[in-house]
This record gives structure tokens, C-alpha cells and sequence, in this order.
């Protein structure tokens, strides 16, 4: 049990220290990405006013039907265009990208290549 909530306060440390230096405005929001198992979510968010501007995950009824499983690299492709198109029509083109406590690595590099290829710029 000791062993588990010392990886829960490491993974939030990283969160903090990647967060620390990303604050999304109006102008640049902040994509943030949370990563499980089974899914896989991207958010625009203000965080001047606290306002999700535009998502996209794996669960969404529409996106789900299209996605055969939420946990491998097609799927965070999928979310990463799905989430380019969404903020377009929000109006967001430049965005800072938070992985939050994963690496830039395997989906979550997956889904940031398939977001620039959609028009995001970060």
C-alpha cells in the first residue's frame, strides 16, 4: 500500500512541475492530455477564465464507434485530428501542450503529431 501512494505523489509531483510552466490565455490555451489505460482524453482549456474550449477522448459515443480500442496509438491519432478540428472551430490555432505526468513518447507523441498534422500549432 506504501509502495502505491508514493507512485500516486510521484506521478503528481511530475504534473506539478510540467503544469508550473504552462498556463494557457486566451490567445495560447493550454492542450492538456490525460492518458489510461483503456482511454484516452485532449483538452483545449483557458485557464484565465477556467473554460474547456474544446475535447476529445475515446469514450465520446461519436469517436467511440469509429475506434476499436481506446488504448493504442490509432485511437490517440484519432483524438489527435478529432481534437484539431474541434479547436479550429472554437478558433484556436496555437496551443501549449501539456502531457501532463507521461512522457512525449508512444500515444501521447501519437496524438501531438496527429494534432500539428490537423492545424494545431505548438
Amino acid at each position: 500500500m506504501e509502495h502505491n501512494k508514493a507512485l500516486g505523489k510521484q506521478r503528481q509531483r511530475r504534473t506539478f512541475r510540467v503544469r508550473k510552466r504552462l498556463k494557457g490565455d486566451a490567445e495560447r490555451p493550454r492542450l492538456s492530455v490525460c492518458r489510461t489505460l483503456r482511454n484516452i482524453t485532449a483538452q483545449v482549456i483557458d485557464d484565465t477564465v477556467g473554460k474547456t474550449l474544446a475535447s476529445a477522448s475515446t469514450a465520446d459515443k461519436e469517436l467511440s464507434k469509429a475506434i476499436k480500442y481506446g488504448g493504442n496509438k490509432a485511437a490517440a491519432e484519432a483524438i489527435g485530428k478529432a481534437i484539431a478540428e474541434r479547436a479550429a472551430k472554437a478558433g484556436v490555432t496555437k496551443v501549449r501542450f501539456d502531457r501532463g505526468s507521461c512522457k512525449f513518447h508512444g500515444r501521447v507523441a501519437a496524438l501531438a503529431e496527429a494534432a500539428r498534422a490537423g492545424g494545431l500549432e505548438f
